[in-house]
C-alpha cells in the first residue's frame, strides 16, 4: 500500500507556511482570507494571494526556515517507509527540509518564483476536483490503495479517498463531521509502529 503524508502541520510541527507569512508576508491577509476558503475561495487563491504579499528573496527565507521549522518525532522512522509526501507548500521550502534531516524523499508540490514585486505560485495541481469542486491533491494520491496521513484542510479530500486515514487537529474534526473512520496521531513515529502492524 503506498503511503502520502502532507507537509505542513503533520511532518511540520507547525504550519511553516503560515510561519513564512508571518515573518515575511502580511498576516493580516491570512487572517482576512482564511475564514473564506471553501466559502467563496479556493485554497490555490487563498495561497496565491497571501504569497503575493512576500517580496524577500528566496535564499533569505530557505535560511530562516532551516532555523525555525521543526519536523514532527517520527520523521525518519517514517522516512523508512517511503512516504509521498503531497503538500499545498512550495519545494522550495520542502526540500531544504528533508535535507536538513537527512532524508530524501518523492515531494509533490507547488512550486513559487520569488519574485521582487511579491511571490508567484505554480499550482502543480490545476483542474478542478469532481468531488470537491476545486484543485486538489486528491488527482495526487488516486489510483492504487493507500494510506494518507495529515492535519487540514488541504488533505479533506485526499483523505476521503484512501484505503486508511491518519488524521489529526482540523482534519480530525472534519472526518468526525463526516463520518469518515481515522487513526488519530501524535507524532510520526506511532504512525510508522501502526502502519509496520505486529512485528
Amino acid at each position: 500500500m503506498r503511503l502520502f503524508v502532507d507537509w505542513d502541520g503533520t511532518v511540520t510541527v507547525q504550519d511553516s507556511l503560515v510561519q513564512v507569512i508571518h515573518e515575511f508576508g502580511d498576516p493580516a491577509i491570512l487572517a482576512k482570507l482564511e475564514p473564506r476558503v471553501g466559502v467563496d475561495l479556493t485554497l490555490h487563491e487563498e495561497i496565491a494571494l497571501e504569497f503575493e504579499a512576500v517580496t524577500t528573496p528566496l535564499d533569505e527565507v530557505v535560511e530562516w526556515v532551516l532555523e525555525n521549522v521543526d519536523v514532527r518525532p517520527g520523521l525518519a522512522e517514517l522516512a523508512e517507509l517511503r512516504p509521498v509526501i503531497v503538500s499545498a507548500g512550495f519545494h522550495e521550502l520542502i526540500e531544504p527540509v528533508l535535507r536538513r534531516e537527512g532524508i530524501e524523499l518523492e515531494v509533490l508540490a507547488n512550486r513559487v518564483e520569488a519574485r521582487e514585486d511579491g511571490w508567484r505560485v505554480g499550482f502543480r495541481d490545476g483542474d478542478r476536483c469532481v468531488r470537491c469542486g476545486e484543485p486538489c491533491k486528491r488527482a495526487g494520491v488516486a489510483g492504487a490503495p493507500h494510506a494518507y496521513v495529515g492535519d487540514g484542510y488541504s488533505d479533506r479530500c485526499a483523505a476521503v479517498a484512501a484505503d486508511r486515514v491518519f488524521a489529526r487537529d482540523s482534519l480530525a474534526t472534519h472526518l468526525d463531521e463526516v463520518g469518515v473512520p481515522y487513526e488519530p496521531f501524535d507524532d510520526l513515529r506511532e504512525v510508522a509502529v501502526l502502519l509496520r502492524g505486529p512485528s
